[in-house]
């Protein structure tokens, strides 16, 4: 655990009080010793008086001193890092259905692949985050609005349909105008949760040609980018695949510089998976990046216990060496 700072670092005055609990005994100690010195029979003083104990005797006065210290740690507050679930946000998962979707050059189909993929990034996002799904060919549909319950975009995930052509900006516009719908109600007095979409598509934009058209995709991400809703970009599949449309063999080579495009524009990530296990994976870092946040939480527990311990240590001590509490 890596410590990031106090609550209340103003707690650090006690260590004054310790300072001169410290030289109080120190003092004690050396008044106790010249009281001795002046005893005029030594001898006598050796048969009446304890045997002294040596540095023994100054280890519960040590511990008592050390349980201080970490007594007055505890109350500064010390904060450290650690990841929590996220309890609101929303997320647009914005999957490509265009025919290129059922190239095998992924195992069994880039489809099924991208489906499994899914799936598990749904059941495993933590409960806090709201999740929808959009899948987009031609046109894009909303088929789940952003919700916690998952049953429901499972079943849309196994439900994918695919179909012609390829509108990335079409699916990109759709996501924005889902999540600016739902934060309209969602939204409170802390105003509306943090978004992103996650956008996975397998080509080029065919619909329209031009990604820079006012439906473009590359129009779409600088729209994302003023709302301040980055978009997370999956380039998947290899440069060898191909489909069959009416008898020919068609190649669907995946369009890695437009994703990344898409990503710079709207201020989101790149990512690129050529098999299912790869994709996967990516779907896993989102996971953990979309569902977690890293946050300064109170890490006084443990001083407060290990204070208590050591203080208990010096009242056992004490009675030990000197039959006496410190």
């Amino acid at each position: 655990m890596s410590l990031t700072g106090f609550r209340s670092p103003w707690w650090f005055l006690l260590l004054v009080v310790v300072a001169a609990v410290v030289a109080g005994y120190v003092l004690a100690v050396r008044a106790r010793r010249k009281r001795t010195m002046r005893f005029s029979n030594l001898a006598l003083l050796e048969r009446v008086a304890p045997r002294a104990e040596g540095w023994t005797r100054h280890v519960p006065a040590a511990l008592l001193v050390v349980s201080l210290l970490l007594l007055t740690f505890a109350l500064a507050g010390p904060t450290a890092e650690q990841k929590v679930p996220r309890n609101r946000a929303t997320v647009m998962l914005v999957i490509d259905v265009s025919l290129s979707m059922e190239a095998t050059d992924v195992q069994p189909s880039r489809l099924k692949a991208a489906q499994d993929a899914a799936r598990q990034f749904a059941k495993g996002l933590t409960p806090g985050v709201n999740l929808g799904l959009i899948s987009f060919a031609g046109t894009a549909t909303v088929l789940v609005a952003p919700t916690t319950e998952r049953e429901g975009v499972v079943r849309a995930i196994d439900n994918l349909k695919l179909a012609q052509s390829t509108a990335t900006g079409e699916g990109i516009f759709a996501a924005l105008q889902s999540i600016e719908s739902f934060s309209a109600v969602v939204g409170g007095a802390e105003g509306p949760p943090p978004a992103r979409i996650v956008l996975m598509t397998d080509g080029k934009q065919t619909v329209p040609q031009d990604e820079y058209a006012p439906r473009g995709a590359f129009t779409a991400a600088g729209v994302a980018k003023q709302k301040d809703i980055p978009v997370t970009a999956i380039s998947f599949g290899t440069s060898h695949g191909t489909v069959e449309i009416e008898g020919k063999e068609v190649p669907v080579e995946v369009d890695d510089a437009s994703m990344k495009e898409i990503a710079r524009l709207s201020g989101g990530d790149f990512y690129k998976a050529a098999t299912a296990e790869e994709l996967k994976q990516v779907y896993a870092s989102l996971g953990e990046q979309i569902g977690y946040e890293t946050k300064d939480v109170d890490a006084s527990k443990p001083w407060v216990v290990l204070a208590t311990l050591v203080l208990i240590s010096a009242a056992g001590t004490s009675l030990l060496v000197g039959q006496r509490l410190p």
